[in-house]
């Protein structure tokens, strides 16, 4: 989705092998749940490392409006 609040599938600084740029290992991806407006929570909510406190917040506060649409919505909408 493209979501402007949304982080990649794929953090830019992770290499190949799964690490991030600092050497810490990378953590693993959720799963999907198939739902595309839920997974772009659960993508921006597991990118949270390195934001600012602010930043994380406005990432929660998001996310939980979006998780809130997605369960307003009549269940024939997402087929």
């Amino acid at each position: 989705m493209d979501e402007p609040w949304a982080q990649p599938a794929v953090d830019e600084g992770e290499d190949l092998q799964g690490h991030v740029e600092d050497g810490r290992p990378a953590a693993p991806r959720p799963d999907r749940t198939g739902i595309d407006r839920v997974d772009a929570v659960i993508d921006a909510v597991a990118d949270l490392d390195g934001l600012a406190p602010a930043e994380q917040v406005a990432v929660f506060e998001t996310a939980h409006t979006e998780l809130r649409r997605a369960l307003d919505e009549r269940p024939a909408e997402h087929a």
